[in-house]
């Protein structure tokens, strides 16, 4: 938008370049124009011809196959956190021995009888074992009576005491 107050712009003055420059782009236009023409030329008979061979060809078959594939994810579901603070050496867990059946096989390769904290498979930890999350820092004994403990050394382990 212009202001009202200011003048307009001069006019454009005429064409600059000499008259032989403004020729040359004229012919050039004209030559280009009149190859075009003369090529793009075809006789009638021509055109049947091609019209015949498309007709001849042998068409191609377009076959399209579809595959759709549904995929169900199901979203994890929240989970309580659990914080539990252990204290190194730890207390010392009291836990009383569980009642063994006269009929039961006690055919593994420790006897339960002595043990006070056995192993989710039935059987007396030994030293070197590593130890449950809910053991830490209880004490009990081995399948031949000797005290141990579950201590952190490089990892939670069962320790001689």
């Amino acid at each position: 938008m212009t202001h009202p107050y200011t003048t307009p712009p001069a006019p454009r003055p005429p064409d600059t370049r000499p008259w032989r420059k403004r020729k040359r782009v004229w012919a050039a236009g004209i030559l280009v124009f009149g190859l075009g023409a003369m090529g793009g030329t075809q006789s009638a008979q021509d055109e049947v011809d091609a019209a015949k061979a498309a007709a001849a060809r042998p068409r191609p078959t377009i076959t399209v196959t579809a595959t759709a594939t549904a995929t169900v994810t199901a979203t994890p579901k929240p989970r309580a956190t659990v914080t539990k603070t252990v204290r190194t050496p730890g207390p010392t867990k009291t836990v009383t021995e569980a009642a063994q059946d006269a009929g039961a096989d006690t055919s593994g390769s420790s006897d339960t009888g002595t043990c006070s904290i056995v192993s989710n498979s039935g059987n007396c930890y030994e030293a070197g074992q590593y130890c449950r999350n809910r053991d830490h820092g209880a004490s009990t004994t081995d399948a031949g009576g000797t005290g141990i403990t579950c201590a952190y050394r490089n990892g939670w382990r069962w320790t001689y005491s």
